[in-house]
């Protein structure tokens, strides 16, 4: 078997895994998608690109979608209907927006199912993180997907029902991808509260992260988007702003794909730079974060694809993660 072929089925086989979610959303079931992302990051645009594949893959019908900005905690919503919040890398205090959404949602639909997609949890606080777990806990029929194995010894010792999942991305598996011949390294590197501190020595061409690839008149125009979503909480949830947003996603999206497919091998510190890249069966090195999300992740899902390759020595702390599905 070549590489090519076990590296389309072993993404395969990590997209399969997501079935597990519709164990506890079955096919048929109505739901509310709370806290799709609006903003410029490209990781949790492909995150609810893939979700959106997973709700019409297995036949789930979304009645409703509020973003952080415009969420209700007063909403009337059948007790039959499903909360289903958004996964990511936020579950914890460093973004509390997102975790305070979540607590509220708790909070206002104890009779309703939640499921809290595929996360990575990490407190900085560790009185804050039992306090937030616990608010979970508290709810009789809460189900908690997380992406490594850190995360689930965290959630379970305080939640009942928290199951290992891969990122809701892999639902995209595959992505269209053209070979490139120029040879060249893309660097995407994390510029944000999660860059880790110590010095990387790797060569590239280019270097970016992903709020590079919006320009100035995008950052205005998504202000101006959350300004709205504001005013659209105010109102009762009246203006349509979802589809002129699922819009510019992809169009977002598709801006990303494109700079990948200008380059032979990515270099990042991004999961969704290493995800992107897998979904596109690209060559990619992954570096870790602030507090080791990308290697967690690596070690549990993508690190099928080829084998680990890590730098751990006392001087650096800095580990590299190389996996290429072709």
């Amino acid at each position: 078997m070549n590489d090519e072929v076990a590296g389309f089925q072993t993404m395969e086989c990590i997209k399969q895994e997501l079935a597990i979610i519709a164990k506890v959303i079955p096919r048929g079931s109505q739901i509310v998608y709370l806290d799709y992302p609006v903003y410029d990051n490209i990781g949790d645009l492909l995150i609810m690109k893939g979700t959106e594949a997973f709700f019409s893959d297995y036949g789930i019908k979304v009645r409703k979608r509020y973003s952080y900005v415009n969420f209700r905690s007063n909403l009337k919503v059948p007790e039959d209907w499903i909360i289903v919040c958004q996964g990511g890398g936020n579950f914890g205090d460093t973004y509390p927006h997102h975790q305070q959404l979540r607590e509220k949602a708790v909070k206002a639909f104890p009779r309703n199912r939640i499921v809290i997609l595929p996360q990575t949890i990490y407190f900085k606080d560790a009185i804050e993180e039992r306090r937030s777990l616990q608010c979970f806990s508290t709810h009789s029929d809460l189900h908690l997907f997380v992406r490594d194995n850190n995360s689930y010894l965290t959630a379970s010792c305080l939640i009942d029902n928290v199951y290992l999942s891969p990122d809701m991305a892999h639902q995209l598996y595959p992505l269209p991808s053209t070979p490139s011949k120029t040879k060249l390294k893309l660097a995407l590197l994390r510029n944000d509260k999660e860059v880790r501190q110590q010095e990387v020595s790797i060569s590239y061409d280019r270097a970016l992260d992903w709020p590079q690839l919006f320009s100035a008149w995008d950052h205005w125009f998504i202000k101006q988007m959350i300004r709205f979503y504001s005013l659209d909480r105010r109102v009762g949830n009246i203006i349509p702003l979802q589809p002129l947003w699922y819009f510019l996603a992809n169009k977002y999206i598709g801006r990303a794909v494109a700079l990948f497919n200008q380059y032979d091998q990515i270099v990042t510190s991004r999961l969704h730079g290493h995800i992107l890249s897998c979904l596109m069966d690209k060559p990619n090195l992954l570096l870790d974060n602030s507090y080791g999300k990308n290697m967690s992740y690596y070690r549990l899902w993508t690190h099928r694809l080829e084998e680990l390759s890590i730098d751990a020595s006392t001087e650096n702390n800095v580990v590299y993660m190389h996996s290429k599905s072709s």
